[in-house]
């Protein structure tokens, strides 16, 4: 059984990052510059966000955040990216998501030019995706791939099974596999939560990837013998005997799963690494289309 260590994985991705920047400082131009934006003080997405600066600053990019307060209104933030966009000096733009219940995550989405749009959430994007064209691949599904290429994972002819459906991971996860390039060319099924025999399906699985923010809901009982296992899950679960009063749980009971796979990603420690490289990458993708 291979354990698909994201901090592995993700740091080879960044040295070659590391080197790229180096070339373009030494010929005299500056360095990719993302933008992010931080609308109030969730614990989790300071911690998110504070992890995509810390990065950026390791590869040399030049990083800027913004903290609004979460009582902002929308027209503000919505005016703050057209800034960002407007700024020549700025190559890739993300608002970290979730954002206050009163400002609309589409309308900010869909604000943000589609030529910075790192996190590859716009209709644009997402449009180029769908059609196989060059794009910004969502930052989630891109480290997923980028990952399955690193650890050599075959994919062409098998039968993957996405749990989840949405436009962050499930739908942009469905269609990559599904596509005909390197790490595609799987037969592909979308399950949630009105899927029937899930655990029947999932039992047909030679890869599954469980994207739906349910802690250990992937059980044993539910993958077969040598199936690959991409555990996208990240929830904080309280735990009084934990120094933080929690601790990180994937949508994957991880230690009764993974005696029957051949390959399975940790929770922490997997995806969420890759998630960030694939930001990275996007970003010096924009500023060498921005150049």
């Amino acid at each position: 059984m291979i354990v698909l260590d994201g901090k592995i994985a993700s740091q080879s991705i960044k040295e070659n990052l590391k080197t790229d920047v180096s070339a373009i400082i030494k010929h005299g131009k500056r360095p990719p510059h993302l933008a992010a934006i931080l609308v109030g003080n969730n614990g989790a997405s300071e911690t998110y966000v504070a992890s995509k600066v810390k990065n950026c600053e390791e590869i040399g990019f030049q990083s800027t955040l913004i903290r609004l307060e979460d009582t902002v209104e929308e027209s503000k933030l919505l005016e703050t990216i057209q800034q960002l966009n407007n700024n020549k000096a700025v190559d890739g733009i993300l608002v970290q998501l979730p954002l206050p219940k009163h400002i609309s995550e589409q309308k900010v989405i869909e604000t943000i030019n589609p030529q910075k749009d790192v996190d590859g959430f716009h209709p644009v994007n997402i449009g180029k995706l769908v059609q196989g064209l060059e794009t910004f691949i969502p930052a989630t599904p891109y480290g997923i791939m980028l990952m399955l290429e690193y650890f050599n994972i075959e994919t062409k002819g098998k039968h993957a099974v996405v749990i989840g459906r949405s436009n962050i991971v499930g739908r942009p996860m469905s269609i990559l596999l599904s596509s005909n390039i390197k790490r595609g060319n799987c037969t592909v099924t979308i399950c949630h939560s009105h899927t029937p025999n899930l655990s029947e399906i999932c039992l047909q699985a030679d890869i599954i990837v469980a994207a739906l923010g349910k802690p250990e809901f992937v059980k044993a009982n539910m993958v077969k013998q040598g199936a690959v296992v991409i555990d996208v899950g990240i929830t904080r679960v309280a735990d009084t005997t934990a120094k933080k009063g929690f601790r990180i749980k994937g949508d994957v009971a991880y230690n009764e799963v993974a005696t029957k796979t051949t390959a399975i990603t940790p929770v922490p420690g997997g995806v969420g690494l890759m998630t960030i490289a694939g930001l990275l990458k996007n970003t010096l993708q924009a500023y060498m289309n921005n150049e």
